[in-house]
């Protein structure tokens, strides 16, 4: 196995949290922390969130509260999830994933957020900007939808004669629209031919890669979504058993048996996630940096 990584700081700049958001907190703070994810199969990351509070000083049971919301791929449930904190008096709502962070950026504009997300954060207005993000959200973005065509060139490279590739997306996530959009335009520009499949729940990943090899898809690209994620071991199961030669967006799916990746390095986005939910109003009352960070790494 060869891997290649590295971290690029794209923007930093001070966010200056409004000052509603320094209000009196509980003795202990309490942070909400809420997620796209399935519980179960985000547990070692989560860890990783709540070692690097520990090395800020905040330990779980100790001097911290955290309240867990896991929507369990379900990503309807997380508008009202959102808003069950707010009367939790948490000091601070992380949210990870874009549809965590959409739902609390619309649940509250003053409470601060830190976020974790995979596309742009301007695009999504979660931050006026990378340079002057404002508002009351900061985070860091590992901006997987850029990375579509890469992706793909990737995939070329490994399987020259292809001239098919199928393309899985789940319709539920907002950004899915614009990931086919990039992939076909990259598909045109090397002259291939992209097929989009769709699916939503584990049964409808079953049927998606029965219509793959159906219609003779020569690979297979999976689009960035925490669903996508929570399945990744189905998802690697599928790809092998049907020999269809796949990437993903995430080490992760490698380790789970998948053929390659291009990507986020995940635990490193719930340490940085850590690292900055310490320096929230509420626990060292700082001014957080917005740093936005391409963690890239190849498996194969």
């Amino acid at each position: 196995m060869r891997r290649r990584e590295f971290i690029t700081l794209l923007g930093g700049a001070a966010a200056a949290w409004p000052l509603d958001a320094r209000a009196q907190q509980p003795a202990m703070p309490v942070i909400g922390f809420l997620s796209a994810l399935l519980q179960a199969t985000t547990a070692p990351d989560t860890a990783t969130f709540r070692q690097s509070l520990a090395e800020a000083g905040y330990v779980e049971g100790r001097n911290l509260g955290i309240e867990y919301r896991f929507a369990e791929g379900q990503y309807d449930r997380l508008p009202t999830m959102a808003s069950e904190l707010l009367p939790r008096q948490v000091a601070v709502i992380v949210a990870m994933g874009t549809p965590a962070a959409l739902a609390a950026k619309a649940a509250t504009a003053s409470l601060p957020i830190v976020f974790s997300v995979t596309e742009d954060p301007v695009k999504l207005g979660l931050v006026a900007s990378l340079a002057r993000p404002g508002g009351n959200a900061t985070g860091v973005s590992f901006l997987l939808s850029e990375l579509g065509a890469k992706q793909l060139g990737l995939l070329r490279e490994l399987v020259p004669a292809a001239s098919r590739f199928g393309l899985l997306v789940n319709p539920n996530n907002e950004n899915a629209k614009a990931i086919t959009s990039d992939l076909k335009a990259a598909a045109a520009t090397i002259g291939v031919e992209i097929e989009v499949v769709r699916a939503t729940n584990s049964r409808e990943i079953e049927a998606a890669f029965a219509a793959l090899v159906r219609d003779k898809v020569d690979a297979l690209v999976v689009a960035t979504d925490p669903f996508f994620y929570s399945r990744r071991v189905q998802l690697a199961t599928l790809a092998t058993r049907h020999a269809l030669p796949t990437i993903y967006n995430l080490r992760a799916y490698a380790e789970a048996g998948g053929l390659m990746s291009y990507g986020t390095n995940i635990t490193e986005a719930y340490r940085q996630v850590g690292v900055y939910t310490g320096e929230c109003p509420g626990f060292r009352f700082a001014q957080p940096r917005l740093r936005i960070h391409a963690a890239v790494s190849r498996d194969s």
